[in-house]
């Protein structure tokens, strides 16, 4: 049986030298851009990044005991995943994104709906990233959340 994680930093350290320098250095970047008011925390066994039940208390739709996810850091068997809510929630800024990763010569963006997927270390867009975590407050991220509940409610 696998030990439960218990922290960010056992997280972290039971990565293989290759991923923890990568994690590490993700993980910097993301704490020094995002904007006050987003949290890390252990999340879905991942390092995460979410607003908190104390600026948002109706916390995540899926499950509101959880606070709001914004930004999900993982490292699975074959890459690491970057999984970038706003993304997601945010067409302009994924065009963005898309634009400015071809632009930096990388091989094809391998990528879900707000999953972004890293096989190799050295096709990890570090600055790209701080960039875009820099974007989005934590206000503008439970407006943007409001937002693509309400569509999804008028749809049905």
């Amino acid at each position: 049986m696998t030990p439960k994680i218990e922290s960010v930093e056992a997280c972290i350290a039971q990565l293989s030298p290759e991923r923890k320098q990568a994690i590490e250095r993700l993980r910097k970047i993301i704490l020094k851009n995002l904007p006050k008011g987003f949290t890390e925390i252990l999340s879905y066994g991942m390092i995460g990044y979410v607003v908190p039940h104390q600026l948002y208390p109706n916390g995540y739709h899926c499950d509101p005991k959880l606070p709001l996810p914004f930004i999900n850091l993982g490292s699975q068997k074959n890459y690491i995943s970057l999984y970038q809510m706003e993304i997601y929630s945010n067409t302009n800024l994924l065009n963005l994104f898309k634009k400015e990763y071809d632009r930096l010569g990388h091989k094809k963006l391998n990528m879900g709906k707000s999953c972004i997927r890293f096989k190799k270390t050295e096709e990890i867009p570090y600055k790209l990233i701080g960039e875009l975590c820099q974007r989005m407050t934590p206000e503008d991220w439970i407006i943007s959340t409001k937002d693509l509940s309400n569509q999804k409610e008028n749809k049905v």
